[in-house]
């Protein structure tokens, strides 16, 4: 299922990170394994955040995807099913057929 990733990080901690230049490794590592569909970077709600759609096969990989951005930037995590354009035509079409 294709699945929006917000990730909030703690500053303080993803400072350090950024500081002690490991920030792009724990990017680039994170990224390579979750081989998301897009990324996308930037500031909300005040604090450095990630947007990051997956495909998420299995409830059982929340620990795996989740707790690395716990672990090491004290992260709040969200994450929800997301469609696209497409997705949510085909929806439409079988919602109105049904």
């Amino acid at each position: 299922m294709r699945t929006m990733l917000v990730i909030h990080m703690d500053t303080p901690k993803a400072s350090q990170m950024i500081e002690n230049n490991e920030m792009a490794q724990f990017m680039r590592s994170t990224l390579e394994r979750l081989r998301p569909e897009a990324a996308y970077f930037g500031p909300h709600g005040g604090v450095r955040t990630a947007f990051v759609v997956i495909d998420l096969e299995d409830p059982s990989q929340l620990p795996s995807i989740s707790e690395p951005f716990f672990a090491r930037l004290g992260a709040r995590v969200e994450m929800f099913p997301v469609m696209t354009a497409e997705d949510v035509r085909t929806g439409l079409e079988r919602y109105a057929s049904s």
